[in-house]
């Protein structure tokens, strides 16, 4: 039998021209986002004054399908797609295991993660509006360095906000950002009203994504030409992302192979919303039923032990209600956290599918993450990204336990990207420095208390 090759590259011909909106296949459609002031639907005018408009309205549209990709677009992605379909021959060998595990990996790039995938689609669209420049928040700096790559190259300005606790762990991606013109500023700050409020209360936080959030909504609306731009959690971004599940899929069909288990880690639900998409798509029209697997930080537990409940999607409580698994809009991770996927919330696409039992959840504490991350790399050559980790981390729990039952399953995870500017929590793992954190059920009710409340809704 001919072997399977390490990696397989499709040609550009091979490439998908649309991107998949997977709520076009799901049975009941995610709660709408809510304006906080009316307790209403958001409107496309109301979106529009925070997003560009061709991206408000994919925000909004849960019956299309299929998007083209717009041509520049695509130019741009065959610089550096399609990314490898790897089989870990070496994980496998390493483990004992029965089971064949793919992984696709998304790190050949500048940034180094598969944020540029929807970094590039929402810079074109705001250079296609004319605006003069946009805002945005990132938490690792992945989100952050793939759209100031994207903006330079459209020669749109760039404000970020970045999460303060990785401003300080990670001066690098703040490097690399710079390098491509953005301004970077550590979040919660005394730039807006939001920061200046968040810093009254907790002087000393290390900050969230829910913080740098509501500095980036701010500053894009009280910005004239400004409009805001989010790496992960909305509807739009998953629809970008799916490049990277239809690339895995035309691949394994081309190798007779098709996953058992899918497997992806979750902050927001980016990364896993776009691997997931067509193999979601059979689950959900009954041609095939694979396990889809979202893997969260223990320190940061939103699917596992989070509410579905609307709740804002910032800290300063600005932005509309999103209906989703979250601990609050409140919450902060652990300052000692250093493997990212640090968000409060999930995906309402993902929530609403998890909520509806077409997928499953797990959390892991970052010790076992970063064991997983230095075996992954010392087999597989490839430093993983932390995030990537964690799905690393669930899909070698999964071969074990294939190797305990026999089964020969075929496990396809996501490796969303590099690890070379996570040196300092690597180090802090080789050392025997890092440390585990869970927060307490009295922790999470705390933030639950503070909920908004929403008339009407139903579990």
């Amino acid at each position: 039998m001919k072997k399977v090759p390490y990696r397989l590259y499709l040609t550009e011909d091979q490439m998908p021209k649309v991107w998949y909106n997977l709520r076009a296949d799901m049975p009941e459609q995610p709660d709408p986002l809510l304006n906080p002031a009316t307790g209403k639907p958001a409107t496309l005018e109301e979106l529009e004054q925070v997003f560009c408009t061709e991206l408000a309205k994919q925000e909004l549209d849960g019956k299309t399908r299929y998007f083209e990709i717009p041509e520049p677009v695509q130019e741009i992605y065959k610089q550096y797609r399609p990314s490898p379909l790897i089989r870990a021959y070496n994980l496998e060998k390493a483990l004992d295991t029965p089971a064949k595990i793919y992984y696709k990996f998304e790190g050949n790039n500048t940034c180094g993660s598969h944020k540029v995938n929807s970094a590039v689609a929402q810079a074109y669209y705001a250079k296609q509006q004319g605006l003069k420049g946009l805002t945005t928040e990132t938490g690792a700096g992945q989100w952050g360095s793939a759209l100031s790559e994207a903006c330079a190259y459209f020669g749109l300005p760039l404000t970020v906000y970045m999460v303060k606790v990785s401003y300080e762990q990670k001066p690098y991606r703040k490097a690399v950002m710079q390098t491509f013109g953005a301004e970077v500023i550590p979040s919660p700050s005394n730039t807006t009203n939001a920061g200046r409020a968040i810093l009254e209360k907790d002087p000393t936080t290390g900050g969230s994504l829910g913080c740098a959030i509501s500095e980036a909504v701010e500053k894009a609306v009280s910005t004239p030409g400004y409009r805001y731009v989010l790496g992960s959690v909305l509807n739009q971004v998953l629809l970008h992302q799916s490049i990277i599940g239809q690339e895995a899929r035309i691949a394994m069909d081309l190798l007779d192979e098709y996953p058992d288990v899918v497997i992806g880690c979750a902050g927001g639900g980016s990364n896993l919303g776009g691997l997931i998409g067509p193999y979601m798509r059979d689950k959900l029209t009954g041609k095939a039923n694979p396990r889809i697997v979202a893997v969260e930080p223990a320190s940061c537990p939103s699917l596992t032990r989070g509410k579905y409940a609307y709740d804002y999607c910032d800290t300063g409580r600005i932005t509309p209600l999103a209906r989703m698994y979250t601990l609050g809009c409140g919450f902060i991770p652990s300052a000692n956290h250093a493997g990212g996927l640090r968000y409060h919330g999930m995906s309402p696409i993902l929530s609403k599918l998890y909520h509806d039992g077409y997928m499953e959840a797990v959390s892991v504490e970052q010790t076992k993450v970063f064991e997983a991350a230095t075996m992954f790399a010392r087999l597989e050559t490839i430093l993983p990204a932390p995030e990537s980790a964690h799905a690393i981390r669930a899909a070698i729990d999964e071969a074990l336990r294939c190797k305990e039952s026999g089964e020969k399953k075929t496990i396809l995870f996501g490796l969303t990207g590099t690890g070379f500017f996570d040196m300092a929590a690597y180090t802090r793992f080789n050392e025997g420095n890092m440390q585990d954190y869970i927060p307490s059920d009295e922790e999470l009710q705390r933030s639950f208390d503070t909920l908004p409340e929403v008339p009407g809704l139903k579990d």
